[in-house]
Formats: structure tokens, C-alpha cells, sequence
């Protein structure tokens, strides 16, 4: 697949929000979708981060600011007013691409463990929220990051929510993405079987150097260990800006069929986005209902 962010269709008058668009490859989405025209709302949980963001953006894309939307995932009283505050009348593409990783044992403001609370229940509700306004967009899109990380796990729990049984940071932060997917390929099938054209797909970065790797063992106080990932990340990590590729093509690319995951071309590790294969747990629709009806009952919302 020949594919650059040259590539990227005219996107003038399309509506994109993204979530933890303030650095990485939340902040190179954000980039490119501007530089293509479209209205860029960025949502993040650090109103000074999101400041700064807002202007580097303007200054590198040559367009004005974009909007700024205060949302903080781990908190879902903090995801219904986001989604309260969104004064538009509608939304084309929502890429949920906020994230933590391999952080130490934390709970979210309603006690869900933090990794699945942000990566998977915080989006869950955002894009629960924000579904009638994709609805009333002509060619809706929702892009979920997901990473190659859902591989290492095979299922997963209504006990892993809260980390019932324990906690292992690599595990819960592989949940959390086999969530990410369980989840696209859930809304994809209850959009079709609604009728809707929403289209649903999911994206990951393969290896790509954001702040993301150290700011786990940072949290927990492992300097060294932030360290030494630091300098092996800066030696064989692609640059955020080719991480968003997977993201961007998922999100603009005119052929993308619905429920395709799209990652890099190289052993989904770096390079050129094209469609790869989740496993099969990813793929699993019991699995996937029985997700959506946990997510359900831990947020209050549903869609579909």
C-alpha cells in the first residue's frame, strides 16, 4: 500500500474532535487533519497543555487555533460535560486517541481501575454522548487506537474493571486495548444492524516515540526504568508523526471499510498503514456484547 498524508483528501468543512491531541500522536492527527481543512476540536484534560497545543498547531498548520474542549477520561462526570459543552450541531469523525500506559495500581474518579477506566470507559461514554451528533453528520466516522499490545492477552473480565483479582500493569494496560477493539467492532455491527452509515474502525501505531512510554514509570517513581525505556525508545521507536498514520488513514481514507483495524506495514511494528488482523479475542462478538453491556452498566450510557 503506497500510501502519504499527501494522500489525505480535501477535508474542508468535515468536524474532527480528538482526544489527548496536546503531544504524540494525538497532537500529529490533529496536525495533518488541520493542514487538510478540516475544523479541529482538540480535547484534553490539562487546560494549559491544551493552550500551548492549540497554538503550536495554529503556527505549524497556518490555521487558526482550534477549539479547545477540557475532558478528562478518568472522570465521567467530566466526560458528560464535555460532551454537554460541544456546541456544534454536528460531528463527522471522533478519533478516540487519549491514553495511559503501565502506569502503577490508580483508580479513576469512580474506582474503575485506571487503565481500562481511561482507555476503554472514558471513550465508551464519550462516543455514547456524542452519537447523535455523528448521526447527524452525512459520513460519520469513530477512529479507536488500539496497539499491538491487545495481543498479549486473551479475554478479559467485568472483574478486570476494577482489578479484583490483582493488578499487573503490562496486563491491565493490554486489556485495556483488547477493550479498544472489542469495542470498535462492537459499535461497527450495532451501526449496521441500525442502518446507520456511521463508520467504525480502529488504528494502532506500532512502535512510535511519545511521551507515553515514561510516563508510567515515571508515575510510580521508576526514574531508572523511565530512563532506560527513554533511550531505547529515541533508538528504535518512528517518530509520533508516522504513528498517526494508521490513525489518519483510518480516519480520511475514502476506501476504509467499516471495522477495519489499520496498522503499520512493517511486522506492525513501523512504516506505511495498511489493514492487519487483530486476534481473534478482538474479533469475538459474545466477548464484545458482554463488554458493552459491562460498559453500559459502569457509565450510565449506552449507544445503539
Amino acid at each position: 500500500m503506497s500510501w502519504s498524508t499527501s494522500k489525505i483528501p480535501d477535508l474542508t468543512g468535515r468536524r474532527a474532535l480528538v482526544t489527548g491531541a496536546t503531544s504524540g500522536i494525538g497532537y500529529e492527527t490533529a496536525l495533518e487533519l488541520l493542514r487538510h481543512g478540516a475544523e479541529v476540536i482538540i480535547a484534553a484534560r490539562n487546560p494549559e497543555k491544551s493552550q500551548r497545543a492549540a497554538a503550536k498547531l495554529a503556527a505549524a498548520s497556518g490555521r487558526e487555533e482550534p477549539e479547545i474542549l477540557d475532558l478528562d477520561l478518568a472522570d465521567l462526570t467530566s466526560v458528560k460535560k464535555a460532551a454537554g459543552q460541544f456546541e456544534h450541531d454536528h460531528l463527522d469523525l471522533l478519533v478516540n486517541n487519549a491514553g495511559v500506559m503501565a502506569t502503577p495500581y490508580r483508580q479513576t474518579v469512580d474506582g474503575f481501575e485506571l487503565q481500562i477506566g481511561t482507555n476503554h470507559l472514558g471513550h465508551f461514554a464519550l462516543t455514547a454522548r456524542l452519537l447523535p451528533l455523528l448521526l447527524k453528520a452525512e459520513n460519520p466516522r469513530v477512529v479507536t487506537v488500539s496497539s499491538f499490545m491487545h495481543k498479549t492477552v486473551s479475554s478479559i473480565r467485568q472483574a478486570d474493571l476494577r482489578a479484583e483479582n490483582g493488578y499487573a500493569k503490562w496486563d491491565a494496560y493490554s486489556k485495556s486495548k483488547l477493550a479498544n477493539l472489542l469495542f470498535m467492532f462492537e459499535l461497527d455491527r450495532r451501526a449496521r444492524a441500525a442502518g446507520s452509515n456511521l463508520l467504525s474502525a480502529g488504528s494502532h501505531p506500532g512502535y512510535a516515540r511519545t511521551h507515553l512510554q515514561t510516563s508510567g514509570p515515571q508515575l510510580g517513581g521508576a526514574s531508572r526504568e523511565a530512563r532506560v525505556v527513554s533511550g531505547f525508545t529515541n533508538l528504535v521507536a518512528q517518530s509520533a508523526a508516522a504513528g498517526a498514520w494508521p490513525s489518519l488513514y483510518a480516519a480520511t481514507e475514502p476506501g476504509v471499510r467499516p471495522g477495519s483495524f489499520i496498522g503499520p506495514s512493517f511486522f506492525e511494528y513501523r512504516g506505511k498503514p495498511k489493514v492487519v488482523s487483530p486476534t481473534k479475542a478482538a474479533q469475538d462478538p459474545e466477548l464484545a456484547q458482554r463488554l458493552w453491556a459491562w460498559s453500559v452498566e459502569a457509565t450510565g450510557v449506552d449507544a445503539f
